[in-house]
């Protein structure tokens, strides 16, 4: 958490933060150094001649100022400020940035301890001592060191910035547990009574030594050399220790409620939303927030902390994954160097079993084999430095935020709570899927072959003889669309054996045997014209020059239990116009013209209507099935490939190969819907007329493969719904004429 209590420009710990508009700390000495004024009258003069006057000789560093900030770097314009007083002048002292003085190829810029750039001195503000007659007025601004974004300072200077009060007070209980803390960890070898404070503690040993005990006990050599010293851990009652660092007291506890900065006797009682900042009664009543959206001080204090807390909940997760991870990975590192020991072994041996011209080659091979090892090592200490650089950032601030929320002051924390939940939010999303997982494994991929001709030795080298492993089917991405599958795949993350292609199985649906619906690179795959309402299986397995692989787990994927279709213009006569998505059809020509749905059935019961939405001149629309190849510039039915009812205003036909059947009494009008049930269980077609069965079963025994068709010309208008369930009831049906 210590990282959290340190200014960005001196590297120390808070004093007196103030909170920028940008939501980032900085301590007001430090926030004087950094203050920037420009005078009117240099801002449109070229930028290599502006005027650049010494800084004070006798001036002394910013308080707080870390070695980053040059002595006299800030320097005081009058007496209120050399006092510590911090007045209006001393808010606004006179710096420039490297681009604003035009000096910035010859100006240096200086580092804090943290690494933020701070901006070097530039003359005296106008009006001051120091400054040059004639110089304007001046505006002033500072630059935040860590989102380097520019707040312009009103004519109050730096006071205009409100005090981070929570922070101060986490700093004040942060250094006392630290004094604690470090008073409390003594050495554990001496043999002086009382015993010597420890400075350093061995992760390996787990014993606190002092620095005496440390050179006599446990040297920086022989056996001690690879362990690793660390500084002696926090007290546990200390922050960050597991302790609760001491609790402050409450709004009503003793400690004096913050007042309004805009009116000195006034608390803070609301919080405004669009300003995001607590204000009082009279801010309300006649300042800037009177017509802005404001809520009740607790309400928003207890809103926020829930937020907070939820967002806490995260980053602990991960934090608790990421100390996992790190136990893994440190078991990865002895994994790797008993496995490259015995790869070692095993490769001396094969070499010592072949004759001198094997010499030669060993020394190579054991030297690539060297090199596996120290680079695996490598990836995997960096792994571990970063991902415990990570752990410690995220713990530092999940403790941070622990404490603040242990503070009972409302507004308070309602100044920095939306700046800190971004962050925390921001922490957990930097563990991103697949951070936690080693990049290299424990196992060499390497082989020897011992088998090629004496001639052949000094061309020896490893090679890779294994099988590809099993492929991990990826079930967020394997979906089911109407009677089309998607799967989609991929190898292990740690396999280093080559594969060249897949091979993917699907059933019968019917659980019957697999057959290679897949061959190729791809990991990916859409497989379309599968039966409705119908369970599937699908397994993949991958191959190489070695052979093929074992399969992966078979998923099982069902298809729709109804069809969710609309028109196919791909497919549809050019005369035929589709609007609506395709799911609305007219016709250009005053001849019948045939367009086709984009499914195709072969299995199960289906069901879709036509609703008529333009009816005129009495035309013969044709409602049916046919195959993908029917004849599409006259009525459907005409030919052998379809299977229609037609239907005029007062009767209607069944056709099919130009033979007209069944004659029924009842016909279409302008809002009237035609239904087509096909039934390939019981291989017939039946049609309805506003959810009346329009004649007997039209045909029978029809088996195949079948699209929704319709035949129209310009007199029509008719748009298709389709995904609807199958009638459960048939109405009372027409008996056809003779």
């Amino acid at each position: 958490m210590e990282e959290e209590l340190k200014c960005p420009v001196c590297g120390s710990l808070f004093r007196e933060p103030i909170i920028l508009p940008c939501s980032h700390n900085v301590c007001l000495p430090c926030a004087r150094t950094i203050a920037v004024q420009t005078p009117e009258s240099e801002q449109h003069l070229p930028p290599l001649v502006h005027p650049r006057g010494p800084a004070p000789p006798a001036a002394a560093a910013a308080p707080g100022a870390g070695p980053g900030v040059a002595a006299g770097s800030a320097a005081c314009l009058d007496s209120e400020c050399a006092a510590g007083g911090g007045g209006d002048h001393a808010d606004k002292l006179s710096l420039h940035s490297e681009t604003d003085s035009g000096y910035g190829s010859y100006t240096p810029s200086l580092k804090s301890p943290n690494g933020v750039r701070v901006l070097p001195l530039v003359p005296a503000p106008p009006g001051s001592a120091a400054a040059p007659r004639g110089a304007g007025p001046a505006s002033s601004s500072l630059t935040c060191p860590q989102c380097h974004r520019s707040a312009s300072l009103d004519h109050r200077g730096l006071r205009g910035f409100q005090r981070n009060r929570l922070l101060e007070a986490i700093v004040q209980r942060y250094q006392q547990g630290r004094a604690a803390a470090a008073a409390a960890a003594k050495c554990q070898l001496c043999d002086r009574s009382p015993p010597e404070p420890a400075a350093v503690l061995c992760e390996q040993c787990e014993v606190l030594y002092c620095a005496a005990c440390q050179l006599r006990c446990h040297p920086a050599r022989g056996p001690f050399a690879k362990h690793r010293l660390a500084p002696p851990p926090a007290h546990p009652g200390a922050p960050g220790g597991g302790g609760d660092g001491g609790g402050g007291k409450g709004a009503g506890g003793g400690r004096k409620l913050p007042t309004c900065a805009e009116h000195d006797l006034e608390n803070y009682s609301m919080y405004c939303v669009s300003c995001r900042s607590p204000v009082c009664y009279q801010c309300l009543e006649e300042g800037k927030h009177s017509k802005h959206d404001v809520k009740a001080l607790g309400a928003m204090w207890k809103q926020h902390k829930a937020q907070l807390s939820q967002a806490l909940n995260g980053v602990s997760d991960k934090a608790k994954e990421a100390k996992e991870f790190l136990v893994q990975l440190k078991n990865l590192l002895q994994q790797i160097q008993e496995n490259g020991l015995d790869y070692e072994a095993c490769l001396v041996a094969q070499c010592d079993a072949l004759v001198d011209a094997l010499t030669r080659q060993k020394a190579k091979l054991l030297t690539k084999v060297t090199k596996e090892r120290e680079h695996k090592l490598k990836v995997v200490w960096d792994q571990i430095n970063h991902c415990t650089l990570k752990l410690r950032q995220s713990t530092g601030l999940m403790e941070y935020c622990l404490e603040v929320i242990k503070e009972n002051d409302p507004s308070g924390f309602l100044q920095i709570s939306d700046a800190l939940i971004k962050r925390v939010q921001v922490s957990q999303e930097q563990w991103v899927k697949g951070a936690l997982e080693p990049k290299v494994s424990a196992e060499f991929d390497l082989t020897l072959d011992s088998e090629p001709l004496l001639q052949s030795i000094h061309q020896l080298d490893f090679i890779q003889m294994k099988l590809p492993p099993v492929p991990l089917l990826q079930l967020e991405k394997c979906c089911t669309r109407n009677n089309s599958v998607t799967l989609a795949w991929r190898m292990p993350p740690l396999s280093h054996n080559p594969v060249e292609g897949y091979i993917l199985e699907l059933d019968d649906g019917d659980g019957g045997q697999f057959r290679e619906v897949y061959v190729g690179k791809e990991t990916l795959c859409t497989i379309d014209g599968l039966h409705f309402n119908s369970t599937y299986n699908a397994r993949v397995k991958a191959f190489n020059s070695s052979g093929v692989g074992p399969y992966s787990k078979t998923v099982i994927l069902q298809t729709s239990d109804v069809a969710w279709f609309t028109f196919d213009p791909s497919s549809a006569h050019r005369d035929i116009v589709l609007s609506n998505d395709n799911q609305t059809a007219t016709c250009n020509s005053y001849d019948d013209r045939v367009v086709l749905g984009t499914a195709a059935f072969s299995k199960g019961v289906h069901y879709w209507e036509l609703h008529v939405d333009r009816y005129d001149n009495h035309p013969d629309p044709a409602f049916g099935i046919a195959r993908i190849n029917v004849v599409k510039d006259m009525m459907l039915g005409k030919d052998d490939k379809a299977w229609a009812m037609y239907v005029d205003n007062n009767r209607s036909w069944f056709m099919h190969c130009n033979s007209h059947t069944n004659r029924t009494e009842g016909g279409v009008s302008k809002g009237a819907t035609v239904g087509v049930l096909l039934d390939l269980n019981k291989h017939n077609l039946t049609f309805y007329i506003n959810g009346q069965q329009q004649g007997p079963p039209a045909f029978e025994n029809i088996e195949g493969v079948f699209m929704p068709a319709l035949s129209l010309n310009r007199n029509v208008q008719v748009t298709l719904h389709t995904g609807l369930e199958v009638p459960q009831c048939v109405k009372q049906t027409k008996l056809p004429n003779n």
